[in-house]
């Protein structure tokens, strides 16, 4: 059974599994994997139809996932995997019907660098699409952390990230004309640090 589930949806996070069990995407063709790695959270959609493109700033991960949309699904083209900033998406406004952001905004150097990745996404996302973010923020351990400026923090694990808040959530979800289409849902993994998953979908 495990090896089946393995081979259907690869390493992919929970989360976004729990999205694809609902039936969440079911209508969407064209994805973008913003920080797309090696391919983890693309698995299922390779395998399916979709339409996948994926951008990451490492060059090494390109090539990963490359191989792997050759082994998956070679009809699509190698050029939809491109190195590419967050913040300066090489893709025209409304294109995808889901975006995922895995891990990414939280490496936002300040709040300016956030807001650009953000909206950039958005940007490209079309009415009617879903925006997929799983991000670090301080919510249930806001007392362990500590600020080092420019809405970065040193969390109790050791790391720096750059953290949301609750707030900050239901702010730019109104400040987008976005709609939750899940509830805002943090892992909190030993007051060591705390994930967020954030699922939005454009009006």
């Amino acid at each position: 059974m495990t090896n089946n589930l393995l081979s259907t949806f690869g390493n992919i996070d929970i989360y976004l599994f729990d999205q694809l069990l609902k039936g969440s995407f079911d209508a969407c063709k064209t994805i973008l994997d913003i920080g797309c790695g090696g391919g983890r959270n693309i698995h299922y959609f390779l395998k399916n139809g979709f339409v996948v493109h994926g951008v990451d700033l490492n060059p090494e991960a390109i090539v990963s996932v490359k191989e792997l949309a050759q082994q998956l699904a070679p009809q699509i083209p190698s050029g939809n995997f491109i190195v590419a900033r967050a913040d300066e998406l090489p893709y025209g406004d409304d294109t995808f019907d889901l975006v995922i952001s895995s891990a990414v905004l939280h490496f936002a150097n300040n709040t300016d660098h956030f807001e650009q990745m953000l909206y950039e996404a958005w940007r490209v996302l079309r009415p009617g699409g879903f925006f997929f973010a799983r991000l670090a923020s301080d919510i249930g351990i806001e007392g362990l952390v500590g600020s080092i400026g420019n809405g970065r923090y040193l969390l109790p694990d050791g790391s720096e990230r750059y953290l949301v808040t609750y707030d900050d959530l239901v702010y730019y979800t109104r400040e987008l004309n976005g709609e939750l289409f899940e509830p805002i849902k943090t892992t909190n993994v030993s007051n060591l640090r705390a994930m967020t998953t954030w699922c939005m979908a454009k009006r």
